[in-house]
C-alpha cells in the first residue's frame, strides 16, 4: 500500500487553473545539490505517514471544495506500480491529476499515459544534457530523459517543462535546453530557495542566483522555442 510522507491540504499554485491538494512521496534517485526536500530525497526524519486509504477517504470527503490532486516527491515513479493502483482510485472518485518528474522512468511515465491517469505533467530538466550527471549528482540514463520528453509533449494531455536556475548554468546550457524542448508548449525558469534547508548545505557556497536582468536575456533568447516562457520565484 502507498504511503504518503506529506500532504496540503488546499493549493491554488501548484495545479494550474485548479484548486488542489498536493501530496507527498519520499525517495528519489537524484542527489540535486539544490533540493529543498532534502528529508524526503534522503528518507530521514519523517514524522508523517498516511496511508493511501487514509488519503483516498480525505479525497471522497473534499471532492466538493476540490478538483485536482498533485502527485510530488522526491520522485513519485519510484513508487510504481502502486502508485498507478492508487490513481486509479483518485480517477474513480473524479479528480483531475498532475505529476511532477525528474523524467528517469519513462516507463512507468508512458503506463501512466496510455492509462489515462494523469491529466498535467510537469517534468523538471535539470540542466543541458551533458551536464545533467553534474547537476544531478548521480549517473544519469539521458536516453530515458528524452525518451520522456518525447513522450509528454506527443501525449495531448496539458504539460509543463521547468528548470531550476542558478549560476552553475550558463547561457549555452539553456540555448542547448532550448533546442531539446523545441516547440514545447509551456516552459518555467524557477529560481533556486536560499531560506531553506537544501540537500547540500553548502550549495550556496559555491553557487548563487541568477540575477532578474541576466533572466530576463536568458527568457528572450528562449523565447522563439516555447509557446509559453515564464519566471518562479523571481523577485
Amino acid at each position: 500500500m502507498l504511503t504518503f510522507k506529506g500532504i496540503q491540504k488546499t493549493t491554488l499554485i501548484d495545479y494550474p487553473n485548479e484548486i488542489a491538494c498536493t501530496l507527498f512521496l519520499d525517495k528519489c534517485n537524484f542527489r540535486c545539490s539544490y533540493c529543498y526536500n532534502p528529508d524526503l530525497v534522503l528518507e530521514r526524519n519523517l514524522g508523517v505517514s498516511i496511508t493511501g486509504k487514509e488519503i483516498l477517504q480525505f479525497l471522497e470527503d473534499r471532492k466538493v471544495f476540490l478538483s485536482g490532486v498533485c502527485i510530488t516527491g522526491g520522485e513519485p515513479l519510484m513508487h510504481a506500480p502502486d502508485l498507478l493502483e492508487f490513481l486509479r482510485d483518485v480517477k474513480k472518485i473524479g479528480y483531475k491529476i498532475k505529476l511532477d518528474t525528474n523524467g528517469s522512468f519513462p516507463e512507468h511515465l508512458e503506463a501512466i499515459i496510455n492509462d489515462g491517469l494523469v491529466d498535467y505533467i510537469a517534468m523538471d530538466i535539470k540542466a543541458s544534457l551533458d551536464k545533467y550527471k553534474e547537476v544531478a549528482n548521480v549517473p544519469v540514463n539521458i536516453d530515458k530523459i528524452i525518451k520522456s520528453i518525447k513522450l509528454i509533449k506527443e501525449s495531448g494531455i496539458l504539460y509543463e517543462f521547468r528548470t531550476t536556475v542558478f549560476s552553475g548554468l550558463n547561457s549555452n546550457d539553456f540555448e542547448e535546453i532550448g533546442k531539446l524542448l523545441s516547440g514545447s508548449s509551456k516552459y518555467y525558469l524557477q529560481q533556486i530557495k536560499t531560506n531553506v534547508p537544501l540537500l547540500n548545505k553548502d550549495f550556496l557556497t559555491n553557487f548563487s542566483i541568477i540575477p532578474k536582468e541576466d533572466l530576463n536575456v536568458i527568457i528572450e533568447n528562449l523565447t522563439p522555442f516555447f509557446g509559453k516562457i515564464e519566471t518562479r520565484g523571481v523577485s
